[in-house]
């Protein structure tokens, strides 16, 4: 299905970019760290026979503009409730960090309803980042091969598991020089900035007990368990708020390896909270 493309102003004059499929009321996805909007066609596709889907280019990403220096969450929750006012959007879905984006713009305002999947929360220092500080320095070194397999290999964000680091070697390399190489490798300086908001946001999670929207926190079964964990917590805070692991699914369910699983539960939920 073909995208519309299209761009909004943030509060802080920052361009935000986004792809839009089908038509009807209006699903607002936020993707993860190193996703760009194209990342979600498939997952997108899947509901634009009921749904507008628009899908954000985050900052840094694209013919987005730049995470500039004063770089917070509190932007990127600016960015999709600016998209959600000018497409008139109700439901918001974020995967990954764009999950975690899309707690806090909850927070600023929210949504009809929200729908987070594998959300990047740190809650009570459960979110590992002690490889950060290494990878930022091969990033700064030029040393992208080695800065992704650090990335791959410490977060167990991929179906690896506990491989020889010399397998992660090779997934960075394939990563960085297949189709999406450019691309990648024009996202991976947002890391830095992205898993140190993960970092300094880390807490007890009871900000989240402010979010009155009714709120799905979906998580993949072979997803790391540092991500699933915090789910029924979260559960527990938001006063609206259900869980549900999905068996056998993975970090890049929505994005890459089961996009029709996480569309079922996305578009049930959104039957179930429409306020029409």
């Amino acid at each position: 299905m073909d995208a519309m493309s299209g761009r909004v102003t943030s509060e802080d004059g920052t361009t935000i970019t986004f792809l839009e499929y089908g038509a009807g009321p209006g699903l607002v996805i936020i993707p993860g760290n190193n996703r760009r909007a194209h990342h979600y066609a498939a997952l997108a596709g899947l509901l634009a026979d009921s749904y507008r889907v628009t899908v954000i280019d985050r900052r840094g990403r694209g013919q987005s503009g730049p995470q500039g220096p004063d770089y917070r969450i509190d932007r990127e929750a600016e960015d999709v409730q600016a998209v959600m006012a000018a497409r008139g959007a109700t439901w918001l879905f974020g995967h990954s960090y764009g999950g975690l984006i899309g707690l806090h713009a909850a927070l600023l305002q929210p949504p009809a309803a929200l729908a987070v999947y594998d959300p990047g929360v740190s809650l009570d220092g459960s979110f590992p980042a002690g490889w950060l500080p290494r990878f930022t320095r091969l990033l700064d070194e030029g040393r992208h091969t080695a800065a992704m397999t650090t990335f791959l290999h410490e977060t167990r964000l991929t179906p690896l598991g506990n491989a020889p680091k010399l397998v992660f070697r090779a997934l960075a390399f394939m990563l960085l020089r297949g189709s999406d190489g450019p691309d990648t490798r024009a996202m991976m300086p947002t890391t830095p900035g992205e898993v140190g908001e993960v970092v300094r946001l880390d807490s007890d999670g009871s900000r989240y007990a402010a979010i009155t929207c009714p709120t799905l926190l979906l998580g993949g079964g072979a997803a790391p368990a540092y991500l699933r964990n915090v789910l029924p917590r979260l559960a527990q805070i938001i006063p609206d708020a259900r869980y549900d692991i999905i068996d056998g699914l993975d970090h890049n369910a929505p994005d890459l390896n089961a996009p029709e699983a996480v569309a079922g539960r996305l578009a049930a939920f959104m039957r179930r909270t429409s306020p029409v």
